[in-house]
Order: structure tokens, then sequence, then C-alpha cells
């Protein structure tokens, strides 16, 4: 829990004024009952109309200064509460962008929005509570007490017994609830998760007319969050009930002995009536700082799940250059798999015995983004990945080199490690066996914005941002000018669409490019890409939603470009990759054949059978 003070170490000022503005205002308050004895036991007893009004006076102005204390206090506690939530927030959100794939995939995305809203707004009502009674409420107790000890001994002892009994009970209680509420915000996240499965589902939901398994199962999700609440509020709620009794009793017990000791004249009305007074504070203070607690405990169970993700360290380290030592490359023409032909073995061997330790060249100047002119090299070098908490590795043992300007197609079917293997280029995830370079260097030895500055990636799902086109395709690279954008349109076959489209380039784009349709917004995307005018250009399964006509003409005018980069281009479709100077056929993460297009027909199984379930006809190629 200490770790997270620090987002409010600026605020320190308002954090120590709002507590003693509150101290101030207990103050005030602790003096009034003194001043209602006095008015009872001398103005009303003796008919003295100046004495009670001068003392009016005195209470209107504890009134009036009490006030201008409390509004003070709650100025300061709201605005270090609120600093220190948006700076949490802010944290959190920056941590995350630093988490791996792998990491994110873990936590879940659901969760992550619930830590970064209502976690974060439980843990800012906690402190803004606390900074106003955490010291209040027990000053006043314990100020309250001690002025009854003052009044009388023998009365004060009723209130010596009762506040014992009292914080047994709230403390009691917040020991029970702390737990349940952790498993409160856990229920929260899986109602979160299934709220956010069906809303970006509802398409495929109501296709299979399953609307009503649907509803049942976010019943049953919904009604144990409902039921975690209402056991936990259950048990929160005797914290009233219990410390009512307890306050009653003692207000009975002071009762009966001050008017005992009223009729042998040790004590006055108005003392009772002061006494009684105190006894109303302490137990208005002890609800109230019971309330404070149960906030308390939701915060801070909220506050450990915040933690939790604070805590989580990306799997992505940075590897110095000394551990980097000239790696062991053994000459190998074994095949990878038993069905890689003759001609294939010898290809393989070629690529594996590329030469991966020339001398480091300068460093490209990343100060923009673009990093037009050549190619970037690429070598994976008998890399394996394994992802956490996985049986087996996704991918295993790949080998090859992609030298400048080349095209790589890499096809197989669908769970065979296709995106798997491209996203160990930008280093979305690192490798558990071998190594990964990109011109000469590991991937790991370079800095992030070093390393995904030189490549365009495509995802396979096209993710468009609320916007205008001109913002979105300005995400490649924000210092593009307008005839960059155009270029980038053109190349993506996209312009045919934006130019019919009201404002063109400035047409609105609803979150999630939803006011598009699916071949467009894969368009948008390679434009974005293409923006950046990258060393390394991966296309993750990104022309599925294109017809063919289309796709031919991308791909026509990807090997046009004057800058030459080196481009991963995945697929389900031989089709779109049949061109390329190597295409990987990939099999349950390993690599069962490797050539070109024609070498793979004659000499690839699962290759053949591919292209054979896309064209009927024996021979026919596109």
């Amino acid at each position: 829990m200490k770790r997270l003070w620090k987002y409010i170490r600026e605020y320190k000022k308002e954090c120590i004024s709002g507590p003693l503005f509150k101290l101030l205002e207990a103050v005030f308050d602790l003096i009034v009952p003194l001043v209602m004895a006095a008015i009872i036991d001398y103005g009303i007893d003796r008919q003295d109309k100046g004495y009670i009004i001068r003392s009016g006076a005195v209470l209107l102005m504890l009134a009036f200064v009490g006030l201008v204390c409390s509004v003070t206090a709650q100025y300061f506690a709201a605005k270090a509460a609120v600093g220190f939530a948006a700076n949490l927030r802010h944290a959190l959100f920056e941590h995350i962008e630093t988490l791996s794939f792998a990491e994110i995939d873990k936590l879940g995305a659901s969760t992550l929005i619930t830590r970064m809203t209502s976690d974060i707004n439980q843990v800012q009502s906690g402190v803004n509570m606390a900074l106003r009674l955490f010291l209040r409420s027990p000053f006043i107790v314990a100020g309250a007490m001690l002025c009854a000890f003052f009044i009388d001994v023998q009365a004060a002892f009723i209130f010596l017994a009762a506040i014992p009994a009292l914080t047994v009970v709230i403390f009691g209680i917040m020991r029970i609830c702390m737990p349940l509420y952790q498993m409160v915000q856990g229920a929260l996240d899986r109602v979160l998760g299934s709220t956010r499965e069906n809303l970006t589902g509802v398409r495929v939901i109501r296709a299979f007319h399953r609307e009503e398994e649907e509803e049942e199962a976010y019943r049953n999700e919904n009604d144990m969050l409902a039921k975690s609440q209402l056991f936990v509020g259950r048990i929160s709620a005797l914290t009233n009930p219990v410390t009512y009794v307890l306050i009653n009793f003692a207000l009975v017990s002071l009762l009966w002995v001050g008017g005992i000791r009223i009729n042998v004249g040790t004590l006055s009305q108005g003392e009772v009536v002061a006494l009684i007074n105190y006894l109303s504070q302490i137990l208005a203070e002890l609800i109230k700082f019971a309330d404070t607690i149960i906030l308390s405990n939701k915060a801070a169970a909220c506050a450990k799940r915040i933690l939790a993700v604070l805590e989580e360290e990306s799997s992505l380290e940075t590897v110095r250059r000394e551990e980097l030592s000239e790696p062991q490359r053994e000459e190998s023409s074994k095949p990878q798999r038993e069905e890689m032909s003759e001609p294939q073995q010898e290809e393989s061997s070629k690529l594996q015995r590329e030469e991966l330790s020339k001398p480091q060249q300068e460093e490209d100047n990343i100060e923009g983004t673009s990093f037009s002119g050549r190619g970037g090299k690429v070598v994976f070098e008998n890399v394996s990945l394994c992802y956490p908490g996985a049986q087996e590795p996704s991918i295993e043992n790949v080998s090859f080199t992609a030298n400048p300007g080349d095209t790589i197609g890499i096809i197989g079917g669908t769970g065979s490690g296709k995106s798997t293997l491209v996203h160990l280029i930008p280093r979305f995830y690192d490798v558990t066996a071998g190594r990964v370079f990109v011109d000469g260097r590991d991937v790991r030895e370079r800095s992030y914005q070093e390393l995904r500055n030189r490549i365009g990636i495509v995802m396979q799902k096209a993710v468009l941002f609320q916007g205008t086109i001109r913002d979105n395709l300005l995400w490649g690279n924000e210092n593009a000018g307008e005839d960059e954008l155009k270029e980038a349109l053109e190349l993506s076959q996209s312009m045919e669409f934006v130019a019919k489209k009201n404002k063109g380039m400035d047409f609105r784009v609803e979150q999630g490019g939803r006011n598009l349709s699916g071949g467009q917004r894969q368009r948008l995307t390679i434009a974005r890409a293409l923006v950046r005018k990258p060393q390394i250009l991966i296309l993750d399964d990104s022309t599925s939603a294109l017809d063919y006509a289309t796709d031919a003409k991308l791909r026509k005018a990807l090997q046009s470009l004057t800058y030459h980069p080196t481009v991963f281009l995945v697929s389900q479709r031989t089709s779109s990759i049949c061109h390329a100077d190597h295409i990987l056929v990939l099999e349950d993460g390993k690599v069962v054949g490797m050539g070109t297009h024609g070498e793979l027909l004659k000499h690839c199984k699962l290759y053949q059978e591919i292209h054979a379930s896309q064209f009927q006809q024996k021979g026919e190629e596109r």
C-alpha cells in the first residue's frame, strides 16, 4: 500500500491542511455542549436574558467558524483525493502501456478497465473520507470523553465502558468485510467481461440466435454480483444497529446515574445535558467512523487490485549488449519436418547459413518515423515461443533470413502460429528460445521506439479510432504531408472510396470504424502503415476482406514502392503470396515448407493441399 502514496506527495499541503481544519472544527464542536450547559445553569436558571443572548451569540459564532473550517477542510481533502486519483490513473495507464501482449492476455481487458475506473474511484472516495474523518472522529471521541471526565468522573466511566465496546464492534465488522469486498470486485470484473464480450460480439450472437443463452449467462453473472453485494451489505449493515444499541444502553445508564447525582446535588441539569450531548457526539462520530472504515475497506481492497497490476512486470526485458555474445551458428542441412524434400532442405540450409555477425552499422536517425531508401534485414535463429501457461510452444525452432527488400509469404492452417511469428519482429512477445535479429542486432537490444519506428504493421483485426480519416492516417507519421497521405491512400486502394465520402479525408470515422465496411477498414489500416514508409512492412492477414481483384491491385502497388521495404505477408490465400521471394509454410508452429511458390507446389504436401482447396482445376495458378 505504501507504494501508492507516492502519487499523493505533491498534495502534502492539502493532506495536512484538510485534517487540521477538521480538527479546528472538532474543537469548536466540543465547546458547544459546555456553552449550552452554562446557558441552562446560569442563564435559564437565573432568568438572565442578557447572558442567554450573549451565550447564544457565542454559539452562532462557533457554528459559523466551524462551518468555514469544515468547507475549507472539504476543499483541501477533495483536491488531494482527486489529484491522487488522477496521478494514479495516469500511472496505471502508463504502466499498462509498458506490458507485453502476454501480460495483457493474462490480466484480461475487462479487469484492467474495472481497475482503471471503478477501483480508482473507490480509492479516491476512501482517501477523501480518510482526510476528513480519520483524525476528526477519534479526536471528537477522545475529546468528548475527556470533557466528560472534566464534568463528572463517575458519569464519565460510562463513556469509558461504551467506547471500547463500540470499537470492538466496528473493527470486528471491518475485518470480516474487507476480504468480502475483494470478492465483490472480482464479481464485478466478471460482469464487465461478460458485458464487453456480448457488446463486441452482438452481431454473431444475433446471427446464431443465441440471445436467450447469452441473457441467461449474463443473468447468472449479474445475480452472483448482486448476491455478493447483498451478503457483504448485510454484514456491514449490522454496524448501525449494534452501535445504536450500545449507545442507547450508555444513554440510559447516563440518565440513571445523572438523575441520582442531580438529586444529591453533585451534578447540575446543564452538566447532565452536556454529558448527553457529548454522548450523542460520540454516537454520531462513531457512526461516521464506521462508515469511513467500511469505505476504507473497499478502497483498500481496490488499492490491492490496482497495486497487483502495477507490480506486474513486463516480460519484455532489455538485453544488454554484452549478453548478446557471438551466437553459435552451426550449419545444418537437416529438414525441419520429414515432409521437406531435398530442394527444400538445400534452401533451408542456405538460409540458415546466412552470416549474422556482420559489423553493426551506424544507427539510423529515428527522430522521424520515415525510413525510406532500403528495407530491413530480419533473421530468425532457432526461434521458439511458448505462451505463459501453455503446454506446448506456439512457435518451435524456426530459422530463416529475410534480406532487405524481400517479400516473405507466410501461410498455414488456423492456429499454426502465423500471427505469433510476425509479432516477434516488433517484439510484442519475447522469444523463449533462439533470437530475432533486425539489421544485425537482437530486437531485445533495441529500444521500443527505435525498433517499432522501423516497422509498419497491419493487425489481423482492422482497428480504427474515432476521428477523421486524416487523423487515423497520421498515426503512421504525424508529420506526413497531404501528398504523402494521398499516396498512401492510392497504394492501399483506398482513394476510390475516400474520394466519394463527404469531406474526403476529413470524413468522420466512428469508434472502431463501425461506419465503414470491413474491406474499407482493412485498406485504411494498410494506408496508415504505408504513411510511415517503414523499413519492414508486416501485413497480418490484412486483406481477408478484399476481393481477389482489389487484392491483386494492392500486391502490385506494394511491389512498386520506391523505398523497397522488407514485406511479410501473412495470408490464408496462396494467390496473395504466390509472388513472394520466399514462402514459409507453418503447421503446429513448425516450418514444414520453405521456398518459392513453384518449389512448394512440387515438394510441399501441405502447401499443395491448401492451394488445391482454393483452386479446383489442377495446376491453376494466380
